[in-house]
């Protein structure tokens, strides 16, 4: 039986695993750019890394973008690991996290077209129109939080 762990983890100590697994998912299947990967915000953000059997094989960041605004991104799970709810598990653990701070009041995603399904299925809903980003279609997403409860 597969144990499936998701962690807030510090950039800087899990730097290997988090440039593995998105170099892995980002260059290495779908060609993105290096330069765009890596693109400088790493440093700033809060990073998940999931762990299947004691072996790291998700990633997902969260960004902070102004004083009401987050942003989820470079959410990656190895393609040996998918079809196990992973990549669910981790923008479940992102939104909590944000939601968490009570100071947020939108959640954005620029998401790929093939999986734009697992972000409605949180609540998050398409916004304008597909746009290319790293050569690949994306729609930009985005999920209000709500403040009623605080």
């Amino acid at each position: 039986m597969s144990k499936l762990i998701i962690k807030q983890v510090q950039y800087q100590d899990e730097l290997e695993a988090i440039k593995m697994i998105r170099c892995c998912v980002f260059q290495e299947e779908q060609g993105v750019d290096p330069a765009l990967e890596f693109d400088g915000y790493d440093e700033s953000c809060e990073h998940l890394l999931a762990y299947w059997n004691d072996q790291t094989v998700g990633t997902t960041r969260i960004r902070y973008l102004d004083e009401e605004t987050a942003k989820i991104e470079r959410l990656a799970v190895l393609l040996q690991a998918r079809g196990q709810g992973i990549g669910s598990k981790l923008v479940k653990q992102a939104i909590q996290i944000i939601e968490a701070k009570k100071t947020y009041t939108k959640i954005m995603i620029h998401a790929q077209i093939y999986i734009q399904s697992l972000y409605k299925k949180f609540g998050f809903k398409p916004v304008g129109d597909r746009f290319l980003e790293g050569d690949i279609i994306h729609i930009k997403m985005i999920k209000l939080l709500n403040q009623l409860d605080n």
